[in-house]
């Protein structure tokens, strides 16, 4: 079989496929701080502190706020790789482009069924934490009790809604309801601030000796959980305006934000409470703990609105993951892989809007198939559907920095050796290592029996493998499909407002993209 075309970059170049020539997504409308809403606001800043930081708490004691400092910079050292990697690779399939160009396309397979199962997992999973919520604030509020079922199919129509409008349309609903999130938190940690906490201001979250505890790796465990989302930067690719800036500014900005942000906030906590009655605090009341908190130090009126923001703040999250699903569909279609009709982008709203539809149907069916069986719509749906979502996207992670080193030793460039082996390697290992400490500590976070998490944790696994299934099928029935499989596209890339790499233009190879693997 004849070698596929190669772009200037020496990558292969894979022709437009069938039925693709309509409507496409609308170039150049996403900034770096659009980019940067859409990553943060799937992380949910406000649900992560009101709602998992005091079981870390609980847990880790007061050097809490060190180990979301140690995972956003492990996950600082993934995006020197992931960023370098993402100037020389415009292919617009996130995780799966960036490893089938490393790892080669059986693992890019791997990696694309798996991308599709953590992401589903984890937005179809918050729906149950959104009817929660809401139920939650409608009892506050009004004192009125709905079950959760409609609720949750009343998020998922709100979510196929403004999915199935523009991006830019999406920016500025994310940038809203962020600006709200943080802001209340902001608002929490003023009145801890100006009334000295509960005993005064202290550091002693620093230390050594609150830092190298037992309970930290529970901490750590919690922390990397609470980033899941910062790397959708590059699906944004052929949305954003000069990509080969605006995506690494955007995992830059969403990584230091989140890291920092997390560890301020929750060392606020820790002096609202004071050193000597957080840790019980946390125990006692943890779903309480910053209501309590801006109660006393803000206001009702704060806690009120805490209460609204939180409903928001899952509704930012849903509709950033549901957004990053969507295009790893629409992309996955105009590969071949998915059925055509997958890559339709609506002609108004530029939109997936196909896919948009087929991803809100299957939300309906997981959470009709939940209220049928009687679930919990925390315990249950959310917990099950986010743990293996979770832990996917920690896994995709991993295998990313594993791709970059292999992806640069394979034509010469001029990038360094620290952004192309040094920091991937360290990444690797690191991320590696977190994935693993995340499962050794499973059961903190799910409260689910050894049977129910060992499931959790295999369905990982199980859709990486069902990938190289497919990749083995594809190839033997259709070769073409599978020689093109995240390649480059075949349009230039003008509206990218890029220029050549330097060496690499005139240098690569076809082996740049991890097309010389089988």
């Amino acid at each position: 079989m004849a070698a596929p075309a190669t772009t200037p970059q020496g990558a292969p170049h894979r022709p437009a496929p069938p039925g693709t020539s309509g409507p496409t997504l609308r170039r150049a409308s996403l900034s770096a701080a659009d980019i940067a809403f859409f990553v943060i606001s799937a992380a949910a800043p406000l649900t992560v502190m009101a709602g998992t930081s005091p079981v870390a708490i609980g847990a880790g004691g007061l050097g809490a706020p060190v180990g979301y400092l140690l995972a956003g910079a492990t996950l600082a050292l993934f995006a020197i790789g992931f960023t370098t990697m993402a100037r020389h690779v415009r292919h617009g399939g996130g995780f799966y482009a960036f490893i089938t160009r490393g790892l080669g396309r059986p693992a890019g397979f791997g990696a694309a069924t798996l991308a599709l199962l953590a992401y589903n997992g984890m937005q179809i999973g918050v729906h149950g934490l959104f009817a929660t919520a809401t139920q939650e604030a409608l009892e506050a509020f009004w004192g009125v009790h709905l079950p959760w079922p409609p609720l949750a199919f009343a998020g998922i129509g709100i979510i196929w809604y403004l999915g199935h409008r523009s991006i830019d349309f999406g920016a500025k609903v994310l940038g809203v309801l962020l600006v709200a999130e943080t802001g209340i938190l902001v608002l929490l940690a003023g009145g801890v601030l100006l009334h000295g906490g509960a005993h005064g201001l202290a550091a002693d979250s620093f230390t050594p000796a609150h830092v190298l505890v037992p309970g930290t790796g529970a901490v750590l465990a919690f922390a990397f959980a609470a980033f899941t989302g910062f790397e959708s930067t590059a699906i944004y690719r052929r949305e954003a305006r000069d990509p080969a800036r605006t995506i690494p500014r955007a995992t830059y900005v969403a990584v230091a934000f989140l890291g920092l942000f997390y560890a301020f906030i929750i060392w606020i906590i820790v002096q609202a409470y004071g050193p000597d009655r957080i840790v019980a605090a946390a125990l006692s009341d943890p779903s309480g703990l910053f209501f309590s908190a801006t109660t006393r130090y803000v206001g009702a009126w704060a806690t009120d609105l805490m209460h609204i923001f939180i409903v928001t703040s899952i509704v930012a999250s849903q509709l950033a993951f549901h957004n990053a699903i969507n295009r790893y569909a629409l992309s996955l279609a105009q590969e071949g892989v998915l059925p055509a009709a997958l890559g339709r982008v609506h002609p108004r709203n530029r939109s997936p809007y196909v896919a948009g539809a087929v991803q809100s149907g299957l939300a309906v069916l997981v959470v009709a198939g939940f209220a049928v069986a009687g679930a919990d719509p925390y315990q249950q749906l959310l917990l099950w559907m986010n743990t293996p979502g979770m832990l996917g996207l920690l896994a995709l992670q991993a295998l990313t920095a594993a791709a970059v080193p292999l992806f640069f030793r394979r034509f010469t460039h001029g990038e360094g050796a620290w952004r192309t082996r040094v920091a991937p390697i360290a990444a690797a290992v690191l991320m590696t290592g977190a994935l693993g400490l995340v499962i050794s500590k499973i059961d903190l976070m799910t409260a689910a029996p050894l049977a129910t998490n060992t499931v959790l944790v295999l369905l990982v696994p199980a859709a990486f493998l069902l990938g190289l299934v497919l990749a083995r099928r594809v190839r033997r029935s259709r070769p073409a499909v599978y020689a093109g499989f995240a390649a480059e596209p075949a349009e230039a890339d003008e509206d990218d407002g890029e220029v050549p790499d330097g060496p690499a233009t005139a240098t690569a190879t076809t082996a740049t993209s991890g097309t010389a693997h089988p």
